[in-house]
């Protein structure tokens, strides 16, 4: 078991992500790492994470033009590799696979890949290709370490 950590969100999920990597046989470029610590600083407080349904935002996200569809997509995927990651079990009581949220995320990241200019076009190109190895990640830090963060509230 991880032991408790102490310190600014950004500098424990760093750490955790580290972490996940090391026990799932990965290693992320600071692309990567960066971004998947970004995601979990991004939807840490995120009370609504788990009651949305993906699908339904994917296809709004679709109806939208430029960056407001760009950014619609990329949160669909951000939510999907959190879900799929760090809740699987969402997938169960849904009565899907969570192949379902990976392949619904992927395809979203690589949306934004479709639709974004040149950077950014590269960044989610990337990420949709190791969305994979993101969401294994994810799985090997998940646990009781992991909840405190996730629920707003820091270990002392």
């Amino acid at each position: 078991m991880a032991t408790i950590r102490q310190g600014a969100a950004a500098e424990l999920y760093q750490a955790l992500v580290r972490e996940g990597c090391e026990r799932s046989g990965q290693r992320f470029e600071e692309m990567r790492e960066s971004y998947l610590v970004f995601v979990l600083l991004r939807h840490q407080r995120d009370a609504h994470l788990l009651a949305r349904t993906q699908a339904l935002e994917w296809l709004h996200a679709q109806e939208q033009l430029g960056s407001v569809r760009a950014d619609a997509l990329r949160d669909v995927g951000d939510r999907c590799l959190l879900i799929a990651g760090l809740y699987p079990a969402l997938a169960e009581r849904r009565r899907v696979d969570t192949d379902y949220f990976i392949e619904l995320g992927r395809g979203a990241y690589q949306g934004v890949a479709e639709s974004s200019r040149a950077a950014y076009a590269a960044l989610f190109e990337q990420l949709a290709a190791s969305y994979r190895d993101l969401v294994r990640a994810l799985r090997a830090i998940r646990g009781d370490h992991l909840r405190p963060l996730l629920s707003g509230r820091t270990a002392a």
